[in-house]
C-alpha cells in the first residue's frame, strides 16, 4: 500500500505511461532520494515522455535538451560574453540551470561534452572563466541513451555512470497497455500534483528512515561480494553503497514505512547497481545483478 501523498502522483504517472508502474516508482523513489536518473531503451520507448511527465507533475522547472555529436559544454552550462557597454564579461545561464536538465540521447554528445555534466551531477555547482555557479534546489538530471550497438552513439564513461543514483528500461509495452495508448487513453497533457515545497519535505521524510545494523550488514554484503567474487569485472563503490541506501530509503518510505527491510534493497538493487557492474541492455540485462542477489543470503 502506497502512502496516500503518493498515490495522486503515481496515478498521474501511470496515466503519462500506461503499464509501466514497476519502472515509475523506481523513477519517483530516485527522485525522492535525491539522485540522477537515466532511462535507457530503445527509440520510441517513452523515454523522454515520462522524465517530462516527472518534472511536471512534481512541479519543477525543466528543459529539455537534444544532444548532438556537434554539441558543446557551453551550449549546456552557459557562456561568458563581452558586454562593451559594462566592459566587462557577463555569465549567460545554460539550460543546465533549471531543477530538472533533460539530457534526451545524452550518449549521441561527445565524451568532452558528457564530462560537462559531472560537477554539476556531484556538487550541484558549475565552474566556468574561473567562478563558480550553484544550480537550483532541488537539482536532478533526468537523461535518457540508447542502447550503446545504436548507430551515433558514445558510451557513458564510467565515471558518470556512477553519478546516476539508477538506470531503468521500459521495455515494450503489454499489447492492453499498447491498446490504451492506440485509443487515446494516455495523458497527454499532465498537471502538477505537489508543490516544490512538498517535494523538498518528502526528501526530508525518506532522509528520517532509519536502518537497523542488519539491513545495513546485508546491504554491505552485497557490495563485498562484488569486490572479492571474480565473477564481477567492475566492483561496486561506496558511492554505490551509500545510493542503495539511500534508494532503499526512499522505497521504504514511499510504502508507509521509516524503517528499511531487505525487500527494500532488493527491489531498488538492480536499478542501482546493474549500470555501475557493467551490465549491458539486452535480454540478460539484469544478469550480474541478479547473480549478485543470489550469492548472499539476506538472513545470514
Amino acid at each position: 500500500m502506497m502512502r496516500a501523498e503518493i498515490s495522486p502522483i503515481l496515478q498521474q504517472l501511470n496515466q503519462v505511461i500506461i503499464g509501466k508502474q514497476p519502472q515509475i516508482e523506481l523513477a519517483l523513489a530516485c527522485v525522492l532520494a535525491g539522485g540522477h536518473l537515466l532511462i535507457e531503451d530503445l527509440p520510441g520507448m517513452g523515454k523522454t515522455t515520462l522524465a517530462q511527465g516527472l518534472a511536471t507533475t512534481l512541479g519543477l522547472s525543466y528543459q529539455r535538451v537534444q544532444f548532438t555529436s556537434d554539441m558543446l559544454p557551453a551550449d549546456i552550462i552557459g557562456v561568458s560574453i563581452f558586454d562593451p557597454n559594462a566592459q566587462a564579461f557577463s555569465f549567460h545561464p545554460g539550460p543546465i540551470f533549471n531543477q530538472v536538465l533533460l539530457a534526451d540521447e545524452v550518449n549521441r554528445a561527445s565524451p568532452k561534452t558528457q564530462s560537462a555534466l559531472l560537477e554539476a551531477m556531484a556538487e550541484q555547482q558549475v565552474s566556468i572563466d574561473g567562478e563558480t555557479h550553484s544550480l537550483p534546489t532541488p537539482f536532478f538530471v533526468i537523461a535518457t541513451q540508447n542502447p550503446i550497438d545504436q548507430a551515433g552513439t558514445f558510451p557513458l564513461p564510467e565515471s558518470q555512470l556512477d553519478r546516476f543514483m539508477m538506470r531503468i528500461e521500459l521495455g515494450f509495452p503489454e499489447m492492453e497497455a499498447e491498446m490504451a495508448m492506440l485509443q487515446g487513453k494516455q495523458l497527454q497533457h499532465p498537471e502538477q500534483v505537489i508543490s516544490v515545497d512538498d517535494l523538498l519535505q518528502m526528501q526530508q521524510a525518506v532522509r528520517q528512515v532509519s536502518a537497523s545494523e542488519a539491513v545495513l550488514n546485508y546491504l554491505l554484503r552485497l557490495v563485498s561480494e562484488s569486490r572479492y567474487n571474480a565473477t564481477f569485472t567492475n566492483a561496486l563503490s561506496p558511492r554505490c553503497s551509500k545510493t542503495l541506501l539511500q534508494a532503499a530509503k526512499a522505497c521504504a518510505w514511499m510504502k508507509g514505512r521509516d524503517y528499511l527491510l531487505p525487500d527494500d534493497v532488493q527491489q531498488v538493487f538492480t536499478a542501482v547497481a546493474e549500470h555501475r557492474l557493467g551490465g549491458i541492455s539486452d535480454a540478460k540485462g539484469s544478469a550480474l545483478s541478479q547473480t549478485l542477489l543470489a550469492a548472499v543470503d539476506p538472513l545470514a
